[in-house]
């Protein structure tokens, strides 16, 4: 199974139709990738940011818990964490 970096790393060099692949793999990985892929949200930029935040509002519900526990930590990550929250709501 790849894991979540290996998929971030190749996403350096993807085309769109293989970053969509990617993402796919992501949110396959599913809950136990949460974690990581909150914590990758404050760091990644660009298209990686792009795919984990869509991965994030892929998996849903679940992902909250995460974003809100990340916004309480990190004061500078607080607005992306809404803005996140309110896209999983809303697409709920």
């Amino acid at each position: 199974m790849t894991t979540v970096n290996e998929i971030l790393t190749k996403l350096e060099t993807a085309d769109n139709t293989t970053k969509n692949i990617l993402e796919n793999e992501l949110v396959s990985i599913g809950t136990s990738a949460l974690p990581q892929l909150v914590d990758q949200l404050q760091v990644v930029r660009g298209i990686k940011r792009g795919v984990v935040a869509m991965t994030l509002i892929r998996l849903g519900d679940v992902s909250v818990k995460y974003l809100k526990e990340a916004a309480q930590q990190n004061k500078d990550f607080e607005w992306v964490a809404e803005y996140l929250i309110r896209e999983i709501k809303m697409a709920a």
